[in-house]
């Protein structure tokens, strides 16, 4: 008995690293190269293009907390999983038929509604399985960079060399086989049983004022960290950059996150959330604006490890925070609710407005932005650092 007790455990250990290596793989396959499809193959218009592709953050806002209640309501957290990654390949797979604007449009709506709930349920397992047996979630979600990284490379030759709709196939196979191992992560027994969220349980959340300025911090910090995916191609294009060093620039910045993310945990430990998250908004904030004054591309091409260090470190930690500051009947919501700020909302915003200052000025300011909003940033975690010593003392002196 318990020598099976131990194969099973090591057996998750292994399955929770490929779980992860699996999806982003799958997303690292068809969203950078999405919009190259709808314009080569599909001979959609920019503004069309524009439009699908700001749709899925401003899906992921609305699904994301939706989900997340969903998973508190039924305490089912692997099911929903298995459900939003079957769902999510099938749409991935009508992405190839498609043939019109409408067609894309939909199926975008679609595929953002099921896809945005894979990575919160996948932390929020990943967490619950390293409280429970021990661990490091940063080296579980490293595997995840590693998985974008050979994606960008790997899928980018296969779609030049075969047919561009092998992003399509390569998401969904990835998709489904993540499916066969999420029917293996762990369930483990609710601390709460399931049973209605009520508008108490919600604003309960909402009414942490740690938590809302978490919210409000990693907003400013990881909107410009995602939108910069959407400028940083041309950034190093108006540079004197070419397409394969755009791809390259892209798998240095991926597979920089690896080794930090695996160092987050030990490093949590050591100098607290708050602080780490500082650091590494800190380091966004120096690269973001070294980017504004036109620098040199052998710069820019060094400087792609510093995301490494800044987004492998925020990632995990952030995560940790959401969850740690959220009462057990509300973290899955918790961690939705942090995703669809950070990764929907966020996103969306500084994605919208650095296109409004590319048009209208040049992509110097649209880093200059992106370095004001990380520099916000640091000033409410500084805030928020300031009310967790203050509360601690508080606490010290009762």
């Amino acid at each position: 008995m318990e020598a099976a007790l131990k194969r099973e455990a090591a057996a998750r250990k292994t399955v929770f690293p490929l779980f992860y290596f699996l999806i982003f793989f799958a997303f690292g396959a068809l969203f950078p190269l999405l919009s190259v499809y709808l314009q080569e193959e599909a001979r959609l218009p920019g503004t069309a293009i524009g439009w699908i592709m700001s749709l899925t953050p401003i899906v992921t806002m609305a699904a994301q907390p939706l989900w997340g209640m969903a998973t508190d309501y039924t305490r089912k957290p692997v099911g929903m999983l298995l459900m939003t990654l079957v769902l999510a390949a099938l749409f991935g797979l009508m992405y190839s038929f498609a043939g019109s604007y409408e067609a894309f449009v939909a199926l975008t709506v679609l595929l953002s509604a099921v896809q945005s709930a894979i990575v919160p349920l996948s932390d929020s397992l990943a967490l619950r399985h390293v409280h429970e047996q021990g661990g490091n979630y940063g080296a579980i979600r490293l595997w995840g960079s590693l998985g974008f990284a050979v994606a960008v490379l790997v899928v980018g030759w296969l779609s030049e060399h075969t047919a561009f709709a092998a992003i399509f196939y390569t998401f969904s196979v990835a998709l489904l086989v993540a499916a066969v191992l999420a029917a293996r992560l762990p369930r483990y027994q609710a601390a709460v049983p399931a049973g209605r969220l009520t508008r108490r349980d919600i604003g309960g959340l909402l009414s942490i004022r740690p938590f809302r300025l978490l919210l409000t911090a990693t907003f400013l910090l990881f909107g410009p960290i995602l939108a910069n995916n959407s400028y940083f191609g041309l950034l190093i294009h108006e540079l004197g950059g070419t397409l394969t060093g755009i791809g390259f620039a892209f798998l240095l910045a991926a597979g920089s996150e690896a080794p930090f993310m695996k160092a987050a945990d030990r490093l949590i430990r050591r100098f607290g959330m708050a602080r780490l998250l500082i650091l590494a908004a800190l380091l966004s904030a120096a690269r973001w604006l070294s980017y504004a004054v036109d620098p040199p591309l052998w710069f820019v091409y060094m400087t792609t490890v510093v995301q490494g260090c800044s987004v492998g470190l925020s990632i995990p930690t952030a995560l940790h925070y959401a969850r740690r500051l959220a009462p057990e009947r509300v973290q899955v919501t918790a961690v939705s609710l942090y995703s669809a700020v950070s990764n929907g909302l966020g996103a969306w915003f500084c994605t919208l407005l650095g296109g409004y200052l590319l048009e209208r000025w040049q992509i110097g300011a649209v880093y200059w932005f992106f370095g004001a909003c990380t520099l916000a940033g640091v000033f409410v975690l500084l805030w928020l650092a300031k009310l967790e010593r203050d509360d601690q003392s508080a606490g010290e002196k009762e």
